[in-house]
């Protein structure tokens, strides 16, 4: 399923390394056009880069047009005194890697709607196949013992419920960043993000159902935009199969569109405070509004197909600016080589270009506010300027111009904390602030915005480069709900030399 930009002679990729610092490395980052240009087919790249003060559980994959759909797996970064957890050290450690199956090629419009979700791969028995037996997952356990599940999303578009039958876990970790202990009996995943659980193998020996099902947070719901099935694999107690004949347990599934629990999961994880980590800066340099959120822009009189009636393609906007890569060099090069001329500009805006009511629908907005909103004009290249070392503190307000949704936001570069998140317009002001968690909040590498809500991050800008911020969604990212990150130089650190080996356009 070669991307739109493949060729006879190969595809063209590259790799991100989804949730690594990248400090002193930024050009082994990978969004293609970001921090390289793409590796041409029959042509290498070695990756070098360091994880220094970094442990848990991370990602890689792909992070050109929809490759990302197959090309990915997991990152996993060990203490380095074996098994120095600040929790119960589990007897074993398995990784779960949830994706997505897809029948045709992946590029647009085809990749909004998966076949088949996959565990480790595979799509379970819950899809009509000739056979099952090669296409469920097994996990093996024995009794009495504990188990940390290493949970990564790395779908397209698809956010996910995640249970096991007649067990409950405990949440340990989230975006490779230990979290106090929390006990849930469902576990809630949006694309990009991972969570660590331990999960207690106390059951009567038998089969059960592990099964992730899909969450859909999209308002209104369209009929057939999302795989109702749901996948399975199995949780297999060692010695209790009964000669492969005993029909596993099945949990009980959330509906598709419980938003209730999705919300209880995310907003019941904190921070594990530990002495010598990272605590949430309080003086603000920098305050950001941002509105995500979708809108539409007219068909091209170049373009021979539109998928609408109106005359209209979906776009996606973050302050009303849908963003577009580069074509001839990369951002991060012409950073480096201070040419910013025809590559990007430094004026995203800090706040949308009109204050109006989020998360309402378009029809409650007057005529032309409206129409300004709905059609953003032509995708630019806009990046933020930050001093180095400054602290950042960004809502990130959902919209409903065209319809809300739930948007994993992610940062390259950094963690954010998260200090708070609810539903509707986000009231700044004192009274807003008296919500913030400035004690042990979350922190993660995305986020995933309430539908039709908000969440308010924070960060310290110290680490030189050109950092992508985008929905994780790949849907959304390829029509534009994206920027740029601009971290400048500080008095010790800089942005280093490009390797020699550094792919070019």
């Amino acid at each position: 399923m070669p991307p739109p930009e493949s060729s006879a002679a190969g595809w063209f990729s590259l790799l991100g390394r989804h949730g690594i610092f990248q400090r002193g490395t930024p050009w082994a980052d990978g969004p293609s056009m970001v921090t390289q240009c793409p590796i041409c087919p029959g042509r290498r790249y070695t990756y070098r880069f360091n994880i220094t003060g970094q442990e848990g559980t991370l990602w890689w994959h792909a992070h050109s047009s929809f490759l990302r759909a197959t090309v990915y797996g997991a990152l996993i970064v060990k203490p380095r005194s074996g098994n120095a957890y600040p929790f119960p050290a589990p007897d074993e450690e398995k990784t779960v890697l949830l994706g997505e199956w897809w029948n045709a090629e992946t590029v647009a419009p085809n990749a909004s709607v998966a076949d088949a979700y996959t565990i480790n791969g595979s799509p379970g028995d819950s899809y009509s196949c000739e056979t099952t037996a090669k296409r469920i997952e097994k996990f093996e356990v024995r009794g009495n013992s504990t188990y940390l599940l290493r949970i990564i999303n790395a779908a397209l578009n698809t956010a996910f419920f995640f249970k096991v039958a007649g067990h409950t876990f405990t949440v340990v970790a989230a975006d490779a960043s230990y979290t106090t202990q929390y006990k849930t009996d469902v576990i809630v995943i949006a694309p990009g993000q991972t969570v660590d659980a331990l999960m207690a193998a106390d059951a009567s020996p038998g089969r059960y159902y592990m099964v992730i099902s899909s969450y859909q947070s999209a308002v209104p719901l369209r009929p057939g935009s999302y795989n109702t099935n749901i996948t399975t694999a199995v949780v297999e107690y060692i010695g209790a199969a009964s000669g492969g004949q005993q029909a596993p347990a099945l949990p009980e599934i959330p509906e598709p569109t419980d938003t209730a629990t999705a919300n209880r999961f995310y907003t019941s994880l904190t921070a594990l405070v530990r002495p010598g980590r990272r605590t949430v800066p309080l003086a603000v340099d920098t305050r950001m509004f941002v509105t995500i959120g979708l809108g539409l822009a007219s068909c091209k009189p170049t373009e021979t197909s539109c998928s609408s009636s109106a005359g209209t393609v979906p776009v996606a906007t973050m302050n009303n600016q849908s963003f577009v890569l580069p074509k001839a060099m990369s951002m991060l090069d012409a950073r480096y080589r201070n040419t910013p001329g025809g590559v990007y500009t430094t004026d995203f805006p800090d706040q949308p270009p009109v204050a109006f009511d989020y998360t309402n629908q378009t029809k409650r907005l007057l005529g032309g506010v409206a129409a300004a909103l709905l059609f953003p004009g032509e995708p630019s290249t806009k990046v933020r300027t930050l001093a180095y070392n400054a602290t950042v503190e960004m809502v990130l307000q959902n919209t409903a111009l065209v319809g809300r949704e739930s948007h994993p936001m992610h940062l390259h570069g950094f963690n954010f904390f998260v200090l708070a998140q609810g539903f509707a317009n986000y009231d700044g002001g004192t009274a807003a602030e008296r919500q913030f968690n400035l004690v042990n909040p979350q922190e993660r590498n995305t986020i995933a915005v309430p539908t039709g809500g908000w969440a308010v991050i924070r960060f310290v800008a110290d680490n030189p480069g050109m950092w992508f911020m985008h929905c994780h969604i790949d849907a959304h990212l390829s029509i534009g709900l994206a920027m740029v990150f601009e971290v400048e130089d500080g008095p010790n650190t800089k942005l280093p030399a490009p390797p020699p080996d550094l792919p070019q356009c």
